[in-house]
């Protein structure tokens, strides 16, 4: 498909009579933010961006340097099919952020995957990722969650009342040109996924911040709230947001060597072991809430163990086996992500944790096929297979010294996001909560 020019888009607007054009961007926690202009404003909004106040963005600018442009990109323009019907339509560009100076604003989150890529790009490689992103579907945002199902995974109707409301969000996916591979019931109650086919690593942030809102929209016309929340539900499985990366040299997949018995090239094993070795440094940015860890938990599937392997699910890295001879499909999925991460932050640390691996000859560990949440903390020990941060202080403390996370993300977004962490962290220890008063308060 032909990358969308400025010329496009003028052209497109005034075939589907767009009346307003939605101008996207996401702040440093990936909160997506949106202001809106006329087809009047287009043509200028093209060539030379618009300006706003970006003080009151969360890990933006400063008060006292407060002025940034918005520069829409013009292949990301798609109309936004629940804004748009017959009479008038709704288009949405994303936004690479600028200074006035035409230079890019370092608390961009898409300006620090796009300098990864580029790192990736002088290595001689392209970064594909595929994500698979859970969620929930719950009666409202209101109190206690009330679950619409009980199904289980890949269950049919009539346990699985969601089906039309998964067939109206990739039917809207799809229309905006975003190509959707699964969709499916997950395993905990009213719990479910859609795969989105893997792509770049831009194009895929951009289609997971899309996805997000579009699933959400769609749940509201339904009169129902969707929820990318890792652990909502106690006692079930959280929702996580596995993703399936490789690195290619033009159309060569450079995991691949079908003279290993793995199936694994060099470059593939470096980059499983850069993801092992960084893995705790990294998961603040891949699992950023403190909520996340209330899903890294060992019995529900999410990994919690820094470890590989090809059939172990309860693996940090696994290199699925769907198609081991075939060498597009040699992929690394790292699996401690949740959906609520900034997307493009967490493409931007994988990499980077994935090329220091090649970059530095990592060695890749033996596979560890055992399930590890059967195995005592003696025998872990003794195969030195290390924890993820357990909870978001943990992860705090993990990353504030990585240098490779301060590179991906520049110095200005590692900073905000810090103190950022560390302040929800502080209201986080601070509060009282309900099981605390069930537990204590009757007895103490």
């Amino acid at each position: 498909m032909a990358t969308k020019t400025a010329q496009d888009v003028l052209k497109l607007a005034k075939e589907k009579k767009v009346k307003f054009i939605r101008l996207w961007f996401t702040d440093v926690l990936g909160f997506l933010k949106s202001f809106a202009i006329t087809p009047p404003e287009l043509e200028t909004a093209l060539k030379e961006g618009m300006g706003f106040d970006g003080s009151s963005i969360e890990g933006f600018a400063r008060i006292e340097e407060s002025d940034v442009i918005a520069m829409p990109d013009p292949a990301t323009f798609a109309i936004l099919p629940w804004r748009s019907g017959d009479d008038i339509a709704v288009g949405r560009m994303f936004c690479d952020i600028l200074l006035p100076n035409g230079e890019h604003y370092p608390g961009d989150p898409r300006w620090a995957l796009k300098r990864m890529v580029k790192k990736a790009q002088q290595a001689g490689f392209k970064f594909y990722v595929g994500p698979e992103l859970e969620f929930f579907f719950f009666k409202s945002s209101e109190g206690k969650p009330q679950i619409l199902d009980h199904g289980g995974y890949f269950d049919l109707t009539p346990l699985d009342v969601a089906s039309d409301l998964r067939r109206d969000i990739v039917l809207a996916m799809e229309s905006m040109g975003i190509p959707v591979e699964y969709s499916h019931h997950e395993v905990a109650p009213s719990q479910h996924e859609i795969d989105l086919r893997y792509a770049t690593a831009l194009d895929m942030a951009d289609r997971a911040m899309t996805y997000r809102l579009t699933v959400k929209e769609i749940a509201m016309k339904h009169g129902v709230y969707a929820t990318f929340m890792p652990k909502p539900l106690f006692a079930h499985n959280g929702s996580g947001m596995h993703v399936h990366q490789s690195l290619f040299r033009g159309d060569q997949n450079a995991f691949f060597d079908a003279r290993d018995p793995q199936h694994l090239s060099k470059v593939g094993k470096a980059y499983i072991a850069g993801l092992l070795k960084h893995a705790k440094e990294i998961c603040l940015v891949v699992a950023q809430w403190v909520n996340s860890y209330k899903r890294l938990v060992p019995g529900y599937e999410a990994p919690v163990y820094v470890s590989w392997a090809r059939r172990n699910r309860s693996a940090l890295v696994r290199v699925p086996m769907y198609k081991p001879e075939k060498a597009k499909a040699t992929r690394a999925e790292f699996r401690c992500p949740d959906p609520a991460c900034n997307p493009y932050l967490a493409f931007a640390v994988m990499l980077a944790a994935g090329l220091q691996g090649i970059e530095n000859n990592y060695e890749l560990p033996a596979p560890v096929e055992e399930d590890i949440f059967e195995m005592d903390l003696q025998r872990r020990n003794q195969a030195g297979i290390e924890s993820l941060p357990g909870s978001l202080d943990e992860a705090i403390v993990c990353t504030q010294d990585s240098k490779i996370v301060r590179e991906a993300l520049g110095d200005h977004i590692f900073e905000k996001f810090l103190d950022n962490k560390k302040i929800e962290w502080d209201r986080y220890r601070s509060q009282v909560t309900a099981w605390e008063l069930e537990k204590y308060l009757p007895v103490l």
